[in-house]
């Protein structure tokens, strides 16, 4: 089992991939992005405890992992779980000869819905990126408009946000989806006012507009404005899902496929907001083993709504096989066997971690690392 930093030319940010091999000569990959180079050490301080087991056993290795350490749960160790976890996944579909969907219940859809974004330091900026996206065929679209200087939102930054929706939604019409995400940096009544006056705009769904560890301040905002609420992407495990749901303060979840713990888990995770009646968006701002599990995942589950990210060239150019590619709107099915495409590992060889590279955060005040890219 072996972890590969990686850093893709002309991407400001390193990826972590991960390759299981067997002794039937059978490779799996998965990933294990979350930023820290130490999510590589530790996918392979956690190979050490399954080598040499049977990697059909997927769900036992899960819980052997997730209870190794006395300390668990935490993100670095849910990334490594994760990326070895979609590893073995792949494997399996492979031996048995059929893509990961159908060993996961086979496909409810034909096509998977995704989306660009509408980003943009200004109004005019704002609508040229999403009519950008527009242009390539996609029918729903995420922004976000805010700019971040501190919880409590001043009036000139809050009139900016709002200036920014309404160019954008008299741009796209009424037929494109827009999607308002705030990474949970608005208080709950500054997040209760802008999302009153968000709402003549008809946002698809409200996502994190506030900090995403006081579950009751969600629920607040979530009974005083009337648009969907999402949030999820920055919760770890199903136990998490299991204190947020109940609340009935969300109508769509969005957990991350690299960091709740792999393909298996994110099903789980979707089957308990399936008896909550709340819609499932996987979160995904990664690489391409994040994308194509997120779109096995998809391919099956009852409750899924749309998928974020993937639409990146340089899937097809980091991959052997073929990586699915949106069109108009939608991807198609992952290929089989396994996840479908293997990292091609002279690319590995010749993008290595850079130091240099663009840490996973997102910046304080106007963030340029996203006004006119896909990164969610």
């Amino acid at each position: 089992m072996k972890a590969f930093p990686a850093s893709p030319p002309n991407i400001p940010r390193n990826f972590v991939f991960v390759k299981v091999e067997t002794d039937e000569g059978v490779s799996g990959w998965g990933e294990a992005t979350c930023g820290p180079l130490a999510a590589a050490t530790m996918v392979e301080e956690f190979g050490k405890v399954i080598t040499g087991c049977d990697p059909m056993r997927i769900e036992q290795h899960w819980q052997t992992l997730y209870h190794h350490f006395h300390v668990r749960g935490g993100v670095i160790q849910m990334c490594a779980i994760s990326g070895i976890e979609i590893a073995l996944w792949d494997i399996k579909g492979q031996a048995l000869g059929v893509p990961v969907y159908e060993l996961l219940g086979g496909a409810m859809r034909d096509r998977i819905w995704t989306y660009g974004r509408w980003d943009g330091p200004t109004p005019e900026r704002a609508v040229r990126n999403a009519m950008n996206h527009v242009e390539r065929g996609l029918t729903a679209l995420k922004g976000d408009p805010f700019e971040h200087r501190g919880i409590f939102i001043d009036r000139r930054s809050e009139d900016l946000a709002i200036e920014k929706m309404r160019a954008v939604r008299e741009a796209v019409g009424d037929d494109v989806e827009l999607l308002v995400e705030v990474h949970g940096r608005l208080s709950p009544s500054d997040a209760i006012r802008v999302g009153n006056r968000l709402e003549p705009y008809r946002p698809f769904f409200y996502e994190e507009p506030i900090p995403p560890q006081n579950l009751d301040a969600l629920k607040r905002v979530s009974d005083n404005v009337n648009i969907p609420i999402a949030t999820g992407e920055r919760l770890l495990t199903k136990f998490d899902f299991a204190e947020l749901l109940p609340l009935h303060a969300v109508d769509l979840i969005q957990p991350d496929m690299v960091q709740v713990g792999g393909i298996l888990e994110l099903k789980k995770i979707a089957a308990m907001a399936e008896a909550h009646y709340v819609g499932v968006q996987p979160h995904n701002c990664y690489g391409p083993f994040a994308t194509i599990a997120s779109l096995h995942s998809d391919a099956c589950m009852p409750n899924f709504l749309i998928q974020e990210g993937g639409i990146h060239p340089w899937y097809q150019d980091a991959t052997v096989g073929d990586f699915p590619v949106q069109n108009e709107g939608y991807f198609p099915l992952p290929p089989g066997p396994g996840l479908g495409v293997a990292m091609d590992e002279q690319w590995l060889k010749a993008n290595p971690w850079q130091e240099d590279a663009r840490p996973w955060r997102h910046r304080q005040g106007n963030n340029p690392s996203r006004q006119d890219v896909d990164w969610s």
